[in-house]
């Protein structure tokens, strides 16, 4: 049940950044320097192992190492070791073999990436153990 509680958590808090990020915050400048290579809708499909797959990921080689020790900073610090890894193997993928992929793009992505793998890895390592101090005895 907790293994359940720590995925739906990640998987929660993953959904709402990324969407902010990439439907609000930075939707303009995606499109700005790489519009002509997006597609006019997601395909939702695909968007949605990534999320499945990748939540899955960041609880076991973050959340969980996070929460085995109680600290939200080595969850943050292995979710951002995963994001690192992660987006900087897509983006200089993108841009040794798609034509127009934009560096600043690709910076920023990783970015990104690193940064919401951390936060999301932290904020969900803190969320549990506030629901576990809560708890009735």
């Amino acid at each position: 049940m907790k293994y359940a509680a720590a995925y739906g958590i990640a998987l929660a808090i993953l959904l709402v950044l990324d969407f902010a990020w990439l439907g609000i915050a930075a939707r303009s400048l995606y499109v700005a320097r790489i519009g002509p290579m997006m597609l006019d809708q997601p395909r939702w499909g695909v968007a949605a192992a990534f999320y499945v797959l990748y939540a899955a990921g960041l609880v076991y080689l973050a959340v969980l190492p996070g929460w085995r020790e109680a600290s939200w900073p080595t969850a943050s610090l292995n979710g951002a070791v995963l994001g690192f890894t992660a987006y900087l193997t897509y983006n200089p993928t993108n841009l040794s073999v798609m034509k127009g992929y934009d560096g600043l793009i690709a910076v920023i992505d990783t970015a990104w990436g690193t940064a919401v793998s951390a936060v999301v890895a932290g904020l969900t390592v803190s969320i549990l153990a506030a629901l576990a101090s809560s708890a009735p005895a």
